[in-house]
């Protein structure tokens, strides 16, 4: 699937993108679409993505590691064959009825179930 076909700002041509790259790839049949391995390497981007904070990296890099986290997640969503979108907005539905809270200065949105 070429990159010059498909609208660069919609969620169904990114998936479309991964779900190509996958193919490409043969990650169904070569273990690519493993949960294990797949966690394992979003632990690596999140780990990267901690590096470029720590150490004070450029933005450009903070976003390449983050698209890189965001490929995996669409790839993971593809590999367990799960709607991400549905989950996303079930998900939305649900912490935009949950209550903040100032928890050591930083802001938690939480069900905060037995800390009241």
């Amino acid at each position: 699937m070429s990159n010059d076909l498909l609208s660069h700002d919609s969620y169904a041509a990114m998936l479309a993108m991964v779900k190509s790259f996958h193919d490409k790839h043969d990650f169904s049949g070569t273990g690519g679409e493993d949960m294990v391995y797949r966690i394992a390497l979003m632990t690596e981007e999140l780990g990267e993505m901690s590096s470029c904070v720590t150490k004070g990296k450029a933005m450009e890099e903070m976003a390449e590691e983050t698209a890189d986290l965001l490929i995996l997640v669409l790839g993971t969503a593809i590999a367990g064959n799960f709607d991400l979108l549905e989950a996303f907005w079930n998900k939305m539905d649900k912490l935009m009825k949950r209550d903040a809270r100032m928890i050591d200065g930083r802001i938690r949105v939480s069900e905060f179930r037995g800390q009241e």
